[in-house]
C-alpha cells in the first residue's frame, strides 16, 4: 500500500505500537496500514481412515496441502474449518480437537489448524482444487511452511515417530 484510501496522500513510515508501520501524514486524517494478519483455518481431514490432502489449482505439480479457507466474517474458527471441509471436499465432518495456531508471514496468515473426522462420498470442489490424495497417518510427513508444522503437531500427538528431517 503506497496511499492513503481515506484522502489519497501517499504513506510515510511511522513507529507506532512498536513496529515500523506505514501512516497518512495529512493532518486531520489518521490512517495507519496495520497489515495485520488474515485469519486462515486448516483442516486435517481424517476420511475412512485416510489422511485428505490437496492440490489447489494453480499450484505445482506434487504440492499438496492440508484443506484451508479464510475466516469469514461472523464466523467462528471451528464454523469455519466445517465450511470449508463441506465447501472443498462436500463431506460432512466433526471438528475431533483443535490442533494449533501457526504464523505463516510469508503469506501474513495466522493459521488456525483442527483435526476432523468426515463422512461422505467426497466431490472435489474444482474451482479451488486440482486434485487431491488420500495417506494413510503412518504415511504423512509434514513440510516445513505453511499448514506442515500443524501436521507435524498432529502426527506427534497421535504417536507417530516422525522421519529424521533431510
Amino acid at each position: 500500500m503506497r496511499y492513503c484510501p481515506l484522502c489519497r496522500e501517499p504513506l510515510s513510515p511511522r513507529r507506532l505500537g512498536g513496529r515500523d508501520r506505514l501512516a497518512c501524514a495529512t493532518p486531520g486524517c489518521g490512517f495507519v496500514f496495520w497489515n495485520n494478519p488474515a485469519p486462515v483455518v486448516a483442516a486435517i481431514v481424517e476420511h475412512e481412515g485416510k489422511i485428505v490432502l490437496a492440490r489447489g489449482v494453480g499450484w505445482p505439480e506434487g504440492h499438496f496441502g492440508l484443506i484451508t479457507g479464510f475466516l469469514e466474517q461472523d464466523e467462528t474458527p471451528e464454523q469455519g474449518v466445517l465450511r470449508e471441509v463441506h465447501e472443498e471436499l462436500s463431506l460432512r465432518a466433526e471438528i475431533v480437537s483443535y490442533v494449533g495456531h501457526y504464523p505463516f508471514p510469508r503469506a501474513n496468515q495466522l493459521i488456525l489448524a483442527f483435526h476432523v473426522r468426515a463422512e461422505g462420498t467426497i466431490v472435489i470442489d474444482r474451482e479451488e482444487l486440482a486434485e487431491i490424495r488420500r495417506i494413510p497417518p503412518e504415511r504423512l510427513r509434514p513440510w516445513q511452511h505453511g499448514t506442515g508444522p500443524a501436521v507435524r503437531d498432529w502426527l506427534l500427538r497421535q504417536g507417530y515417530a516422525l522421519p529424521p528431517p533431510v
